[in-house]
């Protein structure tokens, strides 16, 4: 089993979309959990559009980056460009990667349509490569 973190500035909108996908798409493959570099709230857009495509999210809650350990983990994936921010030992997990995907805070829900679809190819690939490995 691989362990997915998901990171983001805020840990209110990408990262959760990514961490509803990993959930249904690695099934008992991966463990899965997202963070933010600070807590704060999922937006409920998110959790709109992830309902469109049969994924609730609506239980899921923002968490610090700072209540995980690094080393419990085999991938971290940055959602944000904001990987280079990260304590360097988020960032020598076996698998690292920063997908700097554009923050649909304060846009239509059109933008947080097609952020939620970047999200889902993205993941997917990511659940392909981790299960390669």
């Amino acid at each position: 089993m691989k362990r997915i973190m998901f990171v983001c500035k805020h840990n209110s909108r990408r990262s959760h979309m990514a961490e509803g996908f990993a959930k249904i798409l690695g099934g008992k493959e991966v463990e899965v959990a997202s963070a933010g570099l600070e807590a704060s709230q999922v937006d409920p857009l998110t959790i709109q559009v992830m309902e469109e495509v049969g994924i609730d999210i609506s239980a899921h809650t923002s968490n610090a980056l700072s209540e995980f350990e690094p080393d419990t983990f085999d991938a971290v994936i940055s959602l944000c460009g904001c990987g280079v921010d990260l304590p360097a030992a988020w960032q020598a997990q076996p698998f690292f990667a920063d997908w700097q995907l554009e923050d649909p805070a304060g846009q239509s829900i059109g933008v947080f349509r097609q952020i939620r679809n970047q999200v889902k190819t993205r993941v997917t690939d990511l659940i392909q490569t981790l299960s390669s490995k």
